[in-house]
């Protein structure tokens, strides 16, 4: 956001202009740094506890022309003292941030205050990808580079095994992720070589910078939060002949700024393959990650490009320390988006996933129900255009307690959809001895005989040829 400027209606020379809006800058400055060198308190004739309870109940959206008041209002909102006491105030607030790709591949986030549906632009990433190609003596190439395009993913996993290819990849896949009110850029492919690094955007200082490597370079890996911990889980990096997929896991705490090991996935559904042909054939990957009900669960799949076969999923108890089994119905009954990518987010507890295979223009939300292991359809069709030319024609977030589904239209903008569900649960029987199932099956059987759109537009912006990329909720 910028500051609103306006003109007045009289006519005047330009020199007039000029030499006025000096002559009033040059009074405001000094009335300024004369009245906070008098008064250097946050608030004149308040304390600064009192003050900095005022600054903490502040809108964010307000947060930029609020720092231009002082230095000492400028220091407050950009220091974690102020946001924990929003946390302890309840005053925190959930922004979407969403990421696109423009045509030359650079990558631009764009956050949203859902509330003031203003949209702000992030400050764009910094060149990593180029200071690692001029240590490697490569030019050219950048960070925004690094979110592969569905071409690029296609040659990624197409070149899985092939040492003589490796070279014709330019770039791909970073993952994105976010926690402790920060997003995270993590890993991807500069040309052949994997990249360990990790860059972490904060919104209380609106700036970038570089956070702790991980122990191994990936990319295409999928990640997901459990306990105020980023997981890192799969994805591809290079081997002696050629690029494979990894099994291995590790953890970052954004406390101590350290990242873990975590015990590799054993893709137990690989190790039965009944012979050796197949085993070498089919590649194991993961093709998604959440955390949910205090595991995280990773669907996976065998592919033998272009061929995706799905073999359930595993999950990982932090407690135990141990993967196990996915449920059967859960991982059999996972929607999948493209190419295998499987893509679910979490609201009040429940596990909701989008599946775009109902029709061309439309797609239905599915509910996991672990009472009876099973996905069900609980919401009429999402109005969802060109599913199949678009390389992510959807993302889903959960925020201010609602689904949501951000999708690009055939006007080029980028909508920001949310299901208003409410009424729906409330027609639905409350009575203790009734099971999440029946009341999803009786929700699910309310909507489908309703003609009624369940799906509102809160939020839009012109997005051009820019691509949706990912999206990440952060409150702070």
């Amino acid at each position: 956001m910028g500051a609103r400027l306006s003109l007045s209606n009289h006519k005047a020379s330009s020199s007039d202009l000029s030499e006025v809006s000096q002559n009033d800058a040059c009074k405001r400055q000094r009335t300024s740094s004369s009245f906070w060198d008098e008064d250097p308190r946050l608030i004149p004739n308040l304390p600064d506890e009192i003050a900095i309870q005022i600054l903490a109940r502040l809108p964010r959206v307000n947060h930029f022309n609020a720092k231009l008041v002082s230095r000492s209002w400028k220091t407050a909102l950009t220091s974690k003292e102020l946001y924990e006491l929003r946390k302890e105030l309840g005053t925190t607030e959930e922004w979407l941030y969403i990421l696109t790709k423009i045509d030359n591949h650079k990558l631009v986030w764009y956050a949203l205050d859902p509330i003031s549906q203003i949209w702000q632009r992030l400050p764009l990433m910094p060149n990593v990808a180029a200071e690692d190609a001029t240590r490697r003596g490569i030019s050219g190439l950048w960070l925004w580079n690094m979110v592969g395009s569905g071409i690029i993913g296609d040659a990624i996993r197409g070149l899985i095994g092939r040492k003589d290819a490796l070279d014709q990849i330019p770039f791909c896949g970073c993952a994105i992720g976010s926690v402790n009110g920060s997003l995270y850029v993590i890993g991807g492919f500069c040309r052949a070589s994997a990249m360990k690094r990790v860059w972490r955007y904060d919104p209380i200082v609106n700036s970038w910078s570089e956070a702790s490597s991980m122990s191994i370079g990936r990319a295409y890996c999928k990640t997901s939060v459990l306990n105020n911990k980023l997981y890192v889980v799969g994805g591809v990096t290079r081997g002696r002949g050629g690029l494979t997929p990894l099994q291995s896991a590790e953890v970052f705490d954004p406390c101590s700024n350290i990242w873990s090991e975590v015990p590799s996935m054993p893709f137990s559904k690989a190790q039965v393959l009944p012979t050796a042909f197949l085993a070498d054939l089919l590649k194991p990957i993961a093709t998604g990650m959440t955390s949910y009900r205090g595991k995280l669960y990773v669907p996976q799949s065998l592919y033998c490009w272009p061929f995706f076969v799905d073999v359930g999923g595993e999950v990982y108890d932090p407690e135990t320390n141990l993967w196990v089994d996915m449920p059967t119905g859960m991982g059999e009954g996972w929607p999948a988006k493209q190419a295998g990518t499987k893509l679910s987010v979490i609201v009040d507890g429940e596990l909701y996933a989008l599946d775009p295979s109902s029709s061309l223009d439309s797609a239905r939300i599915k509910v996991y129900d672990h009472q009876d292991d099973s996905w069900k359809i609980i919401e009429g069709d999402v109005p969802i255009h060109d599913l199949i030319d678009s390389e992510s024609p959807y993302l889903l977030a959960g925020f201010l307690g609602k689904l949501h589904v951000i999708t690009k239209g055939a006007n080029h903008n980028i909508s920001v959809m949310q299901a208003d569900r409410q009424n729906r649960f409330d027609s639905a029987p409350s009575t203790s001895s009734v099971t999440l199932g029946e009341s999803l099956q009786e929700l699910s059987e309310t909507v489908s005989g309703s003609s009624e759109n369940i799906w509102r537009v809160v939020a839009t912006r012109s997005a051009g040829s820019a691509e949706l990329v990912s999206c990440q909720i952060l409150d702070i």
